[in-house]
């Protein structure tokens, strides 16, 4: 009886382990995650708007600059005809 407490030290320290192990430490991976991919993504973001910026700009040079805004355009209307064609049709749409 005298081995108790030093028993019942090691079961609240377990507990408390695993405890921490369940909430703390997953949510500490997701916050190393988030905090990774938030300056990914916005990187990303600026990469696609430069990327546009400098289609604009040399398409605007042979047609001018409605002619790269009219072409630029085209090609978002072709992407976006192509997605719809590929879409998921649903049953209630089927009717």
């Amino acid at each position: 009886m005298d081995d108790w407490p030093a028993k019942f030290a090691d079961l609240l320290e377990a507990v408390a382990t695993r405890i921490r192990a369940m909430t703390v430490d997953r949510v500490a991976r997701v916050i190393t995650i988030a905090s990774l991919a938030l300056p990914l993504l916005v990187l990303l973001a600026l990469a696609v708007v430069f990327f546009f910026m400098t289609l604009h700009g040399a398409l605007s040079i042979p047609l001018g600059s409605s002619g790269g805004f009219g072409v630029i355009g085209g090609l978002f209307a072709v992407a976006g005809a192509f997605v719809w064609t590929r879409r998921i049709r649903s049953s209630e749409d089927d009717t």
